[in-house]
């Protein structure tokens, strides 16, 4: 497992950082900031791609500006053998974000963002009439206090 691991270095960690503040920056920028070369910021964020440590380019959207104001984590038990299959549909689902196997009592765990708690009990009940799920517990998030799947605070350590 350990084979898949990346080696960064501090320019790449620098760079990682840069382009989480503005994915829009330009590498002649991050060069300027960096004291390095521009062809030295290509290389290194190819690299970084082609390893796969930055999986893509995307802008970080507010869902509450779009009406989705309501957070939602739900635990799913779902029948034996059955849970990929499931997973795979479920996860494909437009107020699904994230899909999460778990140990424990649930499982899967799935974060889903809602425009009000109508739109997320018509989701549970339809969760709850699909014949391979169990049943489900819902938490609704009342403050978002931290939610950064961009973090690079962990890298280097």
């Amino acid at each position: 497992m350990d084979d898949d691991l990346v080696k960064i270095d501090d320019i790449d960690r620098k760079i990682i950082d840069l382009l989480n503040e503005d994915g829009r920056m330009s590498y002649r920028n991050i060069s300027r900031i960096l004291d390095v070369s521009v062809g030295t910021v290509h290389n290194r964020v190819e690299k970084l791609v082609k390893k796969g440590v930055i999986k893509k380019f995307v802008p970080i959207i507010d869902h509450s500006k779009l009406g989705y104001k309501l957070t939602a984590i739900i635990g799913v038990k779902v029948k034996g053998g059955v849970l990929r299959n499931w997973e795979t549909r479920t996860a494909y689902h437009k107020n699904v974000l994230a899909v999460y196997d778990v140990t424990g009592e649930f499982d899967a765990i799935l974060i889903g963002k809602f425009r009000d708690t109508g739109e997320l009990d018509s989701f549970i009940k339809g969760l709850l009439s699909e014949g391979d799920v169990q049943r489900t517990y819902t938490q609704t998030v009342l403050n978002i206090v931290k939610e950064d799947m961009t973090s690079t605070k962990m890298i280097g350590d």
